[in-house]
């Protein structure tokens, strides 16, 4: 096997790996296990990877939480869940300058 061939399989080995965990740590508050990510988003702007789609913090009004994903847009109060684009975002803590949600496939 080429030293090329073999660099080309295990990139693959590693991106199906990676496309199993359903996120990408692009922050140090995001954990997933199995199909469902946790992530706490602070600072109006804050993005995450999650799940394959890119989720953006617009920051809080009136205790509610605007986020983005892919085109959608939504906001969501404490305890709430809602569909934004192709995921389900539960929001369990909304503060000031901050959301933690978990983030399931819809």
């Amino acid at each position: 096997m080429s030293t090329t061939r073999a660099a080309r399989l295990a990139g693959g080995l590693l991106a199906g790996g990676l496309l199993l965990t359903g996120c990408s740590f692009t922050s140090d508050n995001v954990s997933c296990e199995g199909s469902s990510c946790t992530v706490t988003l602070s600072g109006e702007g804050a993005e995450a990877e999650i799940l394959g789609q890119t989720l953006t913090f617009g920051g809080v009004q009136d205790g509610r939480a605007s986020l983005s994903v892919g085109g959608a847009s939504v906001s969501c109060g404490e305890g709430e869940s809602v569909n934004a684009g192709p995921l389900e975002l539960s929001c369990s803590g909304v503060t000031d300058d901050s959301v933690e949600l978990t983030a399931r496939l819809s």
